[in-house]
């Protein structure tokens, strides 16, 4: 290299450094950015029950039996919620998953739409408007069953779950397009699960069922399902199932009508699922055979009394129904 040459490049880095160091002085080189936050993957308590992070909310719950509303702690709501929807006297694995379900339902909704229309309230006892409730039968099974889960929630990528549940899937469960015609919002972590290995532990009363009506029954419930007469009904048929094999729509006479309208409209404590093996008319009535019971979307009861009865904790319960999700605890 010539010395000239040698010399040029010294005068260029020099002449690149006072550059830099005045462009330095002057403000013009961009401040070090701070670093992005870090995502925990922990939602947030409701804002119109928080106390604070890490700290058990209270809400105010509409007593219907009372047609008042009182102020809970969560917890004690949760206790009262678990008696209401499930046998006190079940495994306590099995009463604990039901918390966690419990427990999540309720901050789910509350984040939702943070008060219940008319009532004043964050919760209601009225199975209709929120869950299932029965202070009268909490005992100490269902109090450390609620306490052993003190605080944890099901979430799916960071947010709430729409924690639903029913008394027994049948041996498979249900999308939540298939089970509840719910479409309003993605629901990728309810995907059908094969629970029917539990069925040997389940009583042959609960799995399998049979539910008569008379013809004048199923004409009413098909005119309050789809706002059409059929007439005189003469035939009933399942013109579509459901993935999970469930009945999606059943054409009575020349009318078809959706599965879950069609047996809320008849009645579901009798028609017990759209899960049918079998319909038939006979003597001037509509006999319908099946089994499960319920809309057979999430956590089946029956099928967590059989894990619990395994040997499997609340959250291996919990997860079994509910894909790709994580147990956290809040408070």
């Amino acid at each position: 290299m010539s010395r000239l040459h040698f010399k040029a490049q010294i005068s260029i880095s020099l002449s690149i450094f006072l550059l830099m160091t005045m462009f330095s002085l002057s403000g013009c080189v961009p401040p070090p950015q701070p670093k992005p936050k870090v995502d925990t993957g922990i939602p947030t308590i409701p804002a119109p029950i928080n106390k604070g992070a890490g700290v058990e909310p209270e809400l105010l719950v509409y007593l219907a039996d009372k047609e008042k509303v009182q102020s809970m702690h969560m917890e004690e709501y949760i206790q009262g919620v678990v008696a209401g929807e499930m046998a006190p006297d079940w495994p306590d694995n099995a009463l604990a998953a039901q918390a966690i379900l419990a427990r999540t339902f309720t901050l789910q909704k509350i984040a939702e739409k943070n008060k219940l229309e008319n009532r004043n309230a964050h919760a209601s006892t009225n199975e209709k408007e929120f869950q299932a409730y029965n202070a009268s039968k909490i005992n100490d099974r269902i109090k450390r069953a609620v306490e052993n889960t003190r605080g944890k929630v099901l979430i799916y990528q960071g947010n709430y779950i729409r924690a639903w549940f029913h008394a027994y899937s049948g041996g498979k469960t249900a999308t939540a397009e298939e089970g509840l015609d719910f479409t309003q919002a993605p629901t990728p972590y309810i995907q059908p699960v094969d629970d029917s290995g539990f069925d040997a532990w389940i009583p042959e009363e609960v799995r399998t069922w049979t539910a008569s009506f008379r013809l004048n029954q199923i004409r009413n419930a098909v005119k309050e399902a789809t706002a059409q007469d059929p007439g005189p009904v003469t035939q009933i048929s399942i013109i579509q199932r459901s993935p999970s094999g469930r009945a999606n729509v059943l054409r009575v006479n020349n009318i078809e009508v959706k599965g879950n309208a069609f047996r809320l409209a008849l009645d579901s404590t009798v028609l017990k699922s759209t899960l049918l093996s079998e319909i038939k008319i006979s003597d001037g009535k509509a006999i319908f055979k099946g089994k499960g019971y319920g809309h057979g979307v999430g956590m089946s009861q029956w099928g967590a009394r059989v894990m619990a009865e395994q040997g499997k904790s609340p959250d291996q319960i919990a997860l079994n129904y509910f894909r790709n999700c994580q147990i956290v605890k809040l408070w």
